[in-house]
């Protein structure tokens, strides 16, 4: 009885034995599979670290497009270990996106005809050239349903020609689709795990700000280096108009001219012309910005270049008119109101293109007159009609008389209801001002616009010249 109970004894034991080793050997395996596990994770969030570094510093550099989605996916392949990924971006043609970045033997990711895969077999390139060059519409294939997708999706078979595993994410910044974000692994490989896709995830949402963040930045650069440039077309700008009010004899004569942006339009000169005489123009030039900048001072050049050769205003216009009717765009024209000064009899000669009329005040009857010389604005006309239109109108000046011109953006002047400042408003404002002399005169008309805007923001470039006869 004994020794039967000794042999079931030693059998337990040896079958507990067995189990304790058996057991023991598994954990070992598991701890091993844990260590490993953990090692890759290790490794995984190194890799996500250095990703995270080089995207840093990329935005730093303020890269294109193209660079940050080279870095962009260059990095993602190595954190999940894909074999090839792409970025495509939204292009300027709705509705269609473009590749940004493939990485080197992509595979492709988007549908490629048969006719391209049998040229591939002869010349290689072809392939790479086709996916470098190829438009995706927004909705076609995975690429495409990628663009309009809520969120990433792990796509074990994917429907291609290939068959290959895939991750694709939309990227997105400031709620604007700006493209997608695609890696793959061929069929023979292992597909993606859950924690690949959660770390894909997370690389998707940090590229799509890195390249939102890239392109405000380089914007916000762009921006200032123009802004910068405009300052200094500007104060070139500022040399082209008078430094000083000129010195005629028997005449005093103020100007001033404010631009409603950092370019203007508008332009005010002074030409001394032969026998003493002195030309006196204001024009406006239709548009805003560096267009109608560089077109006034094209038209300033001319006007200098011609004033010489032409005795009376109009045949001057004239010829600025022809040699400027060439380079003008069809949306574009000048106006302008360009007189002669004539010290030895106090006159005043006129030639109007297309411009407001001027201003004249009389001492002797305090009334304020329009002088409307009739005339076609440069650039409507190659040059027949304009010069058969364009005339000149010559008024003799007595002392304390006083003459006004100006560009529309003082009688186009806005107040709050959207009302016009007006040119009856305007001529009893220099009706006022004009016993005062020209300096005056060009102070309170911009005090009084000023004041009938509200100090509100200038819609248009105002150019104001006086003429008081002493």
């Amino acid at each position: 009885m004994r020794n039967e109970t000794s042999v079931w004894l030693i059998g337990a034991l040896l079958i507990v034995s067995f189990l304790l080793v058996i057991g023991l050997r598994n954990q070992r395996s598991k701890a091993k599979r844990i260590r490993r596990q953990f090692r890759e994770m290790e490794g995984e969030e190194e890799r996500m670290f250095h990703f995270l570094h080089d995207l840093g510093l990329a935005i730093g550099r303020e890269p294109t497009d193209g660079a940050i989605s080279r870095i962009i996916v260059e990095g993602v392949l190595k954190v999940v270990g894909a074999c090839g990924g792409a970025i495509y971006h939204e292009s300027s043609e709705p509705g269609q996106l473009i590749p940004a970045y493939l990485s080197k033997e992509c595979p492709p990711l988007i549908f490629v005809s048969q006719e391209i895969f049998e040229k591939a077999k002869l010349d290689p390139r072809t392939l790479e050239s086709h996916l470098r060059l190829a438009r995706v519409a927004v909705g076609d294939g995975v690429i495409g349903c990628g663009f309009t997708m809520p969120e990433a999706l792990h796509i074990p078979d994917a429907e291609d020609r290939d068959n290959l595993h895939m991750m694709v994410s939309p990227l997105r910044y400031a709620g604007k689709d700006i493209g997608v974000l695609a890696v793959a692994r061929r069929k023979d490989s292992e597909d993606f795990s859950h924690n690949d896709f959660a770390v894909f995830r997370s690389v998707a949402e940090q590229s799509s700000f890195a390249i939102g963040n890239a392109r405000v930045h380089r914007d916000a650069n762009e921006k200032r280096e123009i802004e910068g440039e405009l300052k200094n077309a500007r104060e070139v700008q500022r040399v082209l108009l008078p430094q000083s009010d000129p010195k005629l004899a028997g005449f005093r004569i103020h100007g001033t001219n404010l631009p409603a942006r950092i370019i203007s339009g508008d332009y005010y000169d002074y030409i001394e012309l032969p026998d003493g005489k002195l030309g006196v123009v204001i024009a406006d030039v239709s548009g805003k910005g560096v267009s109608a900048g560089l077109l006034m001072a094209m038209c300033r050049s001319l006007l200098r270049a011609v004033a010489h050769e032409n005795a009376s205003p109009s045949s001057a216009l004239t010829a600025v008119n022809r040699l400027l009717f060439p380079d003008i765009l069809e949306d574009m024209f000048i106006s302008m109101i360009f007189g002669i000064l004539d010290p030895a009899d106090g006159s005043l000669v006129l030639a109007r293109a297309g411009h407001e009329p001027a201003l004249l005040f009389r001492k002797s009857s305090g009334l304020v007159e329009n002088i409307k010389p009739k005339g076609l604005a440069i650039g409507i006309d190659a040059g027949n009609v304009f010069e058969r239109v364009t005339q000149d109108e010559k008024v003799f000046l007595e002392t304390g008389d006083c003459v006004l011109l100006f560009t529309d953006g003082v009688k186009e002047a806005l107040d709050s209801n959207e009302l016009e400042f007006g040119l009856e408003r305007l001529s009893e404002v220099f009706g006022d001002a004009a016993q005062l002399g020209a300096e005056h005169v060009v102070k309170r008309v911009l005090a009084d616009v000023n004041s009938f805007t509200d100090n509100g923001p200038q819609i248009d470039d105002v150019t104001i010249v006086a003429i008081e006869k002493r």
